[in-house]
C-alpha cells in the first residue's frame, strides 16, 4: 500500500512541476525560474509536513509517504537544475549559472530555516 501512496503524491507532484514549467516557459528571464518556484514550493510544503510531525499534529505515515516521498518528490527537481546550471555555463552565462545555484540554494535552505528548526 505504501507504493501506491508514494505513486499517488509523485504523480501529483510530477503534473504540478510539468504545469509550473509550462505556465512560465514565455518568462523573457534568463534563470530557470520554474524550476526555482518547484523546489521552493517543494521545500515549504516539505518543512511544514515536518513541523507538524515534530509537533505530533500528523502521524500518519501514510500522509507522510504521500507528500514527502510523492508529491515534494514528484515536485522537486534536482536534475533539472543541475541540467539548467550545466546549460547556463555552457552558454557563457557563468553570472546566471552562479546565481541560479545560490539563489536556489539559499531560498531553499532558508525554507527549512524559518519553517521547520526549533527557535531557542
Amino acid at each position: 500500500m505504501n507504493l501506491v501512496y508514494v505513486f499517488i503524491g509523485g504523480g501529483i507532484g510530477s503534473v504540478c512541476r510539468w504545469g509550473v514549467s509550462v505556465g512560465l516557459k514565455n518568462l523573457p528571464i534568463t534563470l530557470p525560474v520554474a524550476t526555482l518556484i518547484a523546489n521552493v514550493v517543494a521545500c515549504i510544503v516539505f518543512a511544514i509536513v515536518l513541523l507538524l510531525y515534530k509537533n505530533q499534529t500528523f502521524q500518519n505515515d501514510n500522509f507522510k509517504l504521500l507528500l514527502l516521498t510523492g508529491f515534494c518528490g514528484g515536485l522537486s527537481t534536482f536534475s533539472t537544475f543541475s541540467y539548467e546550471s550545466m546549460e547556463l555555463i555552457k552558454n557563457g552565462q557563468i553570472m546566471y549559472a552562479g546565481l541560479n545555484i545560490v539563489v536556489n540554494i539559499l531560498l531553499c535552505f532558508s525554507c527549512f530555516y524559518f519553517i521547520s528548526v526549533p527557535k531557542s
